[in-house]
């Protein structure tokens, strides 16, 4: 089980790293869970992702008060309008623009009533 949990934890902390430099790909969530399943997997992986100096204050700040920093809120806010603005730029049929815009409502909600960290 270890081996599963490691190798999970390996490839989202391979994606949230990619997602520093690739716009839309969510790099916190994903650390979180790489953090999630190196807990159960890796002592020193675990230890390097909350100890990271980009990473860990973030982690730690979402595990202690489950809470998310403004300018990480902004990024989010940010992303969301950018990917609904690229649905709209290529004309997604309505249905699929209502979804979506229920769902990234919803991440908005979310994301904005988690307090300050």
């Amino acid at each position: 089980m270890r081996i599963l949990w490691l190798t999970l934890g390996i490839i989202s902390a391979g994606i949230g790293i990619i997602g520093l430099f690739l716009p839309l790909v969510p790099t916190v969530p994903l650390m979180l869970l790489a953090t999630f399943c190196f807990a159960r997997s890796s002592d020193r992986l675990h230890n390097w992702i909350i100890t990271h100096p980009r990473f860990g204050p973030q982690i730690i700040d979402w595990q202690e008060r489950r809470a998310i920093a403004k300018r990480a809120k902004i990024a989010a806010t940010v992303s969301v309008f950018a990917a609904f603005g690229l649905s709209l730029v290529f004309r997604l049929p309505i249905e699929i623009l209502a979804i979506q815009g229920i769902t990234l409502l919803g991440v908005l909600i979310f994301i904005w009533t988690r307090p300050n960290s």
